[in-house]
Order: structure tokens, then sequence, then C-alpha cells
């Protein structure tokens, strides 16, 4: 007798289609379908077929490169219930990037949209045209145990080659109880996801917790503010996710002001700094614009800002969330080092059900991020008294400066406190006298001009002397990576001015 193999609990579809059928799942804004839950789910069953029938069984990858699709969310159930593994590719790379993440994937089939089609996919398998459908009957898989892998994210590799970090049936399922927990989700819930979904933040920050909770997902093929507000109002959207840039050009439309925003309880902000004017124009609206914190590799929900201390915690991303236990260390100590006194900055570790199964073929990345149990996420952090956790910059990122270690965030966090910026990156450069020193790239908000001698002189109160940056750059937009993150790569390559 043939055991039988151990189900994860992915079938969320399933589950809310017997709870709740006809409640509306998802709706594509750009191709304006609409899902039921029940309609979903036998649309990613048909989908199980349409891949089965291509040769994808368990372990199998299959990658998708697409513009945000409602399709892309079947896929990514159907390869659960084929216990495969679903690779949402970035489709902004070059033919060459693309066709090494296929190659380090040996996918077994690629989806694509029309837009895409072409542009890659020799020698794979089955290459099956998104547009047309699944085109098959409904089929039942074998499932996944929750250790299995169910998506592979890679990382936007800004030193070499880019990681495929392992996202397993357990770390999803944990992220949405965390995420339910910290943002007390109900199937009332709705958000607007208009962030790539080859990104953890358009996948898996609100869109796969709302699915798992019975909520619903209202997607976009990407971002216009006036399009947002729109939506905002007419789908009565509760949760909201984006960097500090979206959320500024947001509040820049002509529309914020007299939209009706009534519906949104609650914003999360990540990626960057978050600005304290535009903390407090959202406040002024009654959304509580809450910075956070998390990484592909974990969560990506890790941290969580009490509504309450938005104001007097300002800067912070807050407490660890539910299963998610952390802690600081000093670069290069190891998960057994000293652990920092409040205020040293010190490198986040986290642990939990919600950490990554490692680096897909990569595991000497693997064996290093997980060292010690903990996973070791290179970035500094510093907590406060009250626990507090607060930003300071990738260890990479830090620069010394005459003996003393400088931590960009803690600079642009301080330029962010003039009226007048929207944006600011700090990087290290190198300096004859100093061995480094910073160097600030800034963005003016809409309408309003920088002197960057009135802003040094804006900061001489504010940092000490061996933090001010040495030369100020006023730039009228400061370039970003896919994900909306500054591109701090790109401005190391700008020739000072």
């Amino acid at each position: 007798m043939t055991q039988q193999r151990p189900r994860a609990t992915s079938d969320w579809l399933g589950v809310w289609a017997r709870f709740r059928p006809e409640a509306e799942a998802l709706f594509d804004v750009s191709t304006g379908r609409r899902w039921t839950y029940t309609r979903l789910r036998e649309e990613s069953l048909r989908w199980a077929g349409r891949l089965r029938a291509e040769g994808v069984g368990p372990g199998d990858r299959v990658a998708v490169l697409a513009h945000n699709r409602g399709e892309t969310f079947a896929l990514l159930f159907a390869a659960a219930e084929l216990g495969a593994v679903l690779a949402p590719l970035n489709w902004r790379l070059s033919e060459h990037e693309l066709g090494w993440q296929l190659a380090n994937l040996d996918a077994t089939a690629l989806v694509t949209d029309a837009a895409h089609a072409g542009r890659v996919g020799e020698g794979i398998a089955a290459v099956i045209d998104m547009e047309a459908g699944p085109c098959s009957e409904p089929v039942r898989g074998p499932g996944a145990a929750l250790d299995d892998p169910w998506v592979v994210l890679y990382t936007s590799g800004s030193s070499g080659r880019p990681k495929g970090a392992l996202l397993t049936h357990r770390q999803l399922h944990w992220n949405a109880v965390n995420t339910t927990l910290a943002c007390d989700l109900t199937p009332q819930d709705a958000t607007l996801t208009f962030t790539p979904l080859f990104h953890t933040g358009g996948l898996n920050c609100l869109s796969t917790p709302l699915f798992h909770r019975g909520g619903r997902v209202v997607l976009t093929g990407g971002f216009e503010p006036g399009e947002a507000l729109r939506l905002i109002a007419e789908e009565g959207i509760s949760l909201l996710m984006g960097v500090p840039t979206i959320f500024q050009m947001i509040a820049d439309h002509p529309d914020f002001e007299g939209t009706d925003l009534g519906s949104v309880r609650d914003a999360l902000c990540g990626g960057a700094p978050l600005p304290v004017p535009l903390l407090e124009r959202y406040l002024a609206r009654d959304i509580p614009l809450r910075q956070g914190f998390g990484l592909t590799e974990v969560g990506p929900n890790c941290f969580s800002l009490p509504r309450e201390r938005l104001l007097d915690k300002k800067g912070s991303v807050g407490l660890p969330i539910h299963h998610v236990e952390a802690k600081l260390v000093r670069p290069g100590e190891g998960s057994g080092g000293a652990e920092c006194a409040p205020g040293e900055a010190g490198e986040l570790l986290l642990r939990g059900p919600a950490v990554c199964g490692g680096y897909w073929g990569n595991p000497e990345a693997t064996a290093a991020s997980m060292e010690g149990g903990w996973f070791h996420t290179g970035d500094l952090l510093s907590q406060d008294a009250d626990g507090f956790f607060y930003v300071r910059g990738r260890i990479k990122e830090m620069f010394i400066s005459g003996g003393e270690n400088i931590y960009p965030a803690e600079i642009e966090a301080a330029i962010l406190d003039h009226d007048d910026v929207a944006m600011a990156a700090v990087i290290g450069v190198p300096d004859e006298r100093w061995g480094e020193v910073g160097r600030a790239f800034v963005q003016p908000r809409p309408g309003r001009a920088l002197d960057p001698a009135d802003l040094r002189g804006f900061l001489e109160g504010r940092l000490a002397r061996f933090k001010l940056p040495k030369q100020i750059t006023i730039l009228d937009e400061l370039p970003r990576t896919g994900s909306g993150k500054l591109d701090k790569q790109a401005l190391s390559t700008l020739k000072e001015t």
C-alpha cells in the first residue's frame, strides 16, 4: 500500500469556497475579471490540470513572466495542489538575466502573458500562453508537506548573482497567521495590490495573508496615484501597503484631499525611512501610516508599530510580531555573540516558523544565512530602552569616517525631517583625509526648492559634525529599484558635481 503524502494547510481557496463560496476573492482591474472563492478555486484546479498535462509534478518549478494578473494567483494555488514550486520572474530584467534565472531554476514550464511572449523560454519543455487560459478539466493533486517549497523569489542581486529565496508552505502559512494577528485581518478586509507580484511586498505582505483569511485582493497592473485613489473609494479598500515614495505620490495627487478614504483603517509602509511630514498628512486623514520591517526570506511581516506610538516612536519599525524572535548582535560575532546594549547598532537575527527554507541551489549561502539556528539578515538595527527597533542600514552600507561608524539611515532620517524633502539617500565615498565621508542625494517635494548650504545648516543642529555629509546633491528624482526602494548602487556611479 502506497503511503499518502501529507498535505500542507495550503488549500486556502478550498476552505473559503466551502465557508464563503460567493464572497469575492479577487478583482483584476486590468482585465475587469472578478473571482469569487468558488471561481478562483475552480480556475486554480484547471491550471493544475494544464500544468500536469505539461509534465509538471511534485517539486517541479513553474516560472511566470507576466505583468500583475489574477492568473498568477490561480497558478500559485495550482502549484500548491501539485506540490510544485512557482517562481514569478521580474519582467524588468534583460533576456540574459532572465535566462540565467530560468537555467538556475531548471524550470519545467514557463507561463507568459502577451507582453512577454517570446522573450525567453528556449530549451524549456513547456511554454504556456497565459492569455489562452488553462483549457483543462479541474484535477486534484497530491498537495505538499509544510516544509516543501512553494515559491522561489529572486533577490535583487545587488552583490553578485541574485539568490532565489525558497519560501515554504510553512513560511507562507505562518506569515499569514502573523499578519492576521498584527493587523487584525477579517474576511471583510480588502487590499489594493499594485506592487509587482515578483516581489514579496506585492505577493506576501497583504495579498496571500488575505487569501488565507478569506478577504479580498484588488489587483492592478501597476501604480498610478489617481487610479489608486479612485479604487480605494470605489472598492472600499481597508488596507494599504507600499513604500514611502508610493504614499508620497498618493498624498501629492490633486484628488487626495477630496477622495473619500474613510474605508482605510490601516496603511503599512516599508522599504525606506518614513518622513514625519508624510506621516502627519495621513494622520490628518485619520489613516495610521505605520512603518514596518521585513524581508523576502523572513515574513515578510516581522515588526509592527502600534498605532498609539506613531508619533512618540517616530522612525521606529516597532516591535517583533507574533511567532517572530529577534535579537541584535555585534556584526561579525555570529549568533552566539553578545547582544547589543540599548542604542547600539547590531546585526538583526531572526528566528521562527516564518523563516524561509534557504536559497535555491545555493547551499553555501543557505548555511551562511542560517548559522546557529538564526537567520542573519545583514541589516543593522538598534533598540531603545523600551525595546522598539530602529533601522540603521545594511552592514555593507555602514562606512567609517575618521574611525567613527556612520549609519546612513540615521542621516537620512535627519534629512527627511526637513519640510521640503521628499526622499533622501546617503552613501559613503572615499576621502583622502577621513577615509570615507558621507554623500547625500536629496529629492525635493514637488514645487519646493532646496539649497544644499541651507540643508546642511539645518542638519548641523541635529547631527554630530562627523556625521554631516560632505556633499549634498539635489536631484529631481532619485533612482529606485523594481520594488520601489532607493537604488543606492545607481547613486554610487554618479560623479560629484
